[in-house]
């Protein structure tokens, strides 16, 4: 009997400080419309903001007509940096760099938003013993930085008013 109190007490504890420090598990964001058309030449990042919008609840159109919110992705980069050198001149460490640009417009609205940049930024050993795992780390954290992004994304439309 005194254990299972002990046990329960416990997870009484862990509910309210969880509850107390503020953590909330992460739910839908709440957009100010509800159709969306995506315009703009992005490869990498495309499908999987769609599915992020469509699982938000909104309407992805495959024209303007009845879009309440035009977004269009201006571009994307990805980009490699050598941070660090050995005494020998290989390669120590990697940083790598993913932007997305992109504008917005109401459909209300004549003119378009500034070109706003998301930007994500990850740092990576390297070893040339380890290739193949190296690559699928640096392959991980590239889809992390998209995941980010779009996530930033998802925050800053949340944030458009209506």
């Amino acid at each position: 009997m005194l254990k299972f109190s002990l046990r329960t007490l416990f997870y009484v504890i862990l509910v309210v400080s969880l509850t107390s420090c503020g953590f909330h598990m992460r739910g839908a964001e709440d957009l100010s419309f509800n159709s969306v058309f995506i315009q703009g030449n992005t490869l990498v990042i495309s499908k999987n903001l769609n599915k992020t919008l469509r699982t938000n609840g909104v309407k992805v159109l495959d024209s303007a007509e009845n879009a309440e919110l035009l977004l269009e992705m201006v571009g994307e980069e990805s980009e490699k940096r050598i941070l660090s050198l050995s005494g020998t001149g290989a390669v120590n460490e990697f940083e790598l760099y993913y932007r997305v640009h992109y504008r917005t417009k109401r459909v209300d609205s004549e003119l378009w938003s500034q070109v706003q940049t998301i930007e994500s930024r990850r740092d990576y050993t390297f070893s040339d013993a380890n290739l193949l795992a190296k690559q699928d780390e640096e392959n991980r954290l590239n889809h992390d930085m998209q995941s980010d992004v779009i996530r930033a994304l998802m925050h800053r439309l949340s944030a458009l008013k209506k």
